[in-house]
Formats: C-alpha cells, structure tokens, sequence
C-alpha cells in the first residue's frame, strides 16, 4: 500500500473531521492573479456541501462573481504526526436570499456548538439585522483530498 493510500481518510472519516472542524480557510481567486485565502465559519449538511455566509459587498462576494472556482482547507495538528487535513476543490454558488442566509448563519451556529440546536426562534431574531446584509455561499465538492498523519503510527 503506498504512503498516499495510507493516510487518506475515508469518507465517514472526511465528514467526522468536517464536523469536527471551526474554521475553514476559504481561497478564492483575486483579480490580480494571486490567491485570496480567508478563515472562515461553516457547516455541511448531509450530502457533504459546505455553507460559509459573508457580506454582500466583501472582497471574497466580488472574486467568486469573477470566477467562482475555489479551493477550501479544514486542517489540524500540531506536531507532523499529528497533521490532519481535508481539501475540497468546488464552485462556489452565490445565494442572495435573506432565509436562506438567516438558516445557513443558524447552522453555523449549531456546527460550532455556540448555539443548541433546535432554538431556532430564539435566535433567528438576533440574526436578522446582521443576515440582511449577508449572502450565503454554497460549494458542492468536485474533488477532496485528505490525509491523516496520526495513520502512519509514528513512522514517516
């Protein structure tokens, strides 16, 4: 078994460490060229695609209108052995709509454990002023690579 085969996760592996995951950087690509990485907040739903929000007018809304292919990480470790990681390469999907942004924002939430799940009226008030000025990005994987370094057991 080669050393590739050896540390990529498995799917059930891929959607435990998204879930698992806080933040994900999100590189789009700039109108000069160069690569246009952020840290961002996100969840998957149950088919695997990624949802991020961000606001209508930021730099990542202006790039994705310009060329919608994106590379997405989600990484952890500290020490070589420790490496995790899980790279999607998809098309990003603008959505300007203020309940599916004020849902996504929500399933943020949940994802990342600030908020219990199933008080959606409690806080979908609270997210309306800040939702209303936000668009939702939907990226359905194309390809994932992925590669756990806690696999080789110490050996390198």
């Amino acid at each position: 078994m080669s050393r590739r085969d050896q540390i990529t996760m498995s799917d059930e592996e891929i959607r435990d460490f998204l879930k698992s995951s806080r933040t994900m950087m999100l590189v789009s690509n700039g109108k000069d060229g160069y690569p246009h990485p952020m840290p961002m907040w996100f969840y998957v739903d149950d088919e695997g695609t990624v949802f991020m929000t961000t606001f209508r007018k930021s730099q990542k809304v202006k790039n994705l209108k310009r060329d919608p292919r994106v590379t997405l990480l989600a990484e952890s470790g500290e020490a070589y052995q420790e490496l995790k990681s899980v790279l999607i390469y998809a098309d990003a999907e603008i959505i300007d709509d203020l309940d599916t942004t004020r849902q996504t924002m929500y399933n943020v939430s949940v994802s990342r454990g600030d908020v219990a799940p199933g008080q959606p009226d409690v806080v979908m008030g609270a997210l309306e002023r800040t939702a209303s000025k936000r668009v939702t990005m939907r990226f359905k994987p194309k390809k994932i690579v992925s590669w756990d370094h806690t696999k080789l057991g110490g050996v390198y």
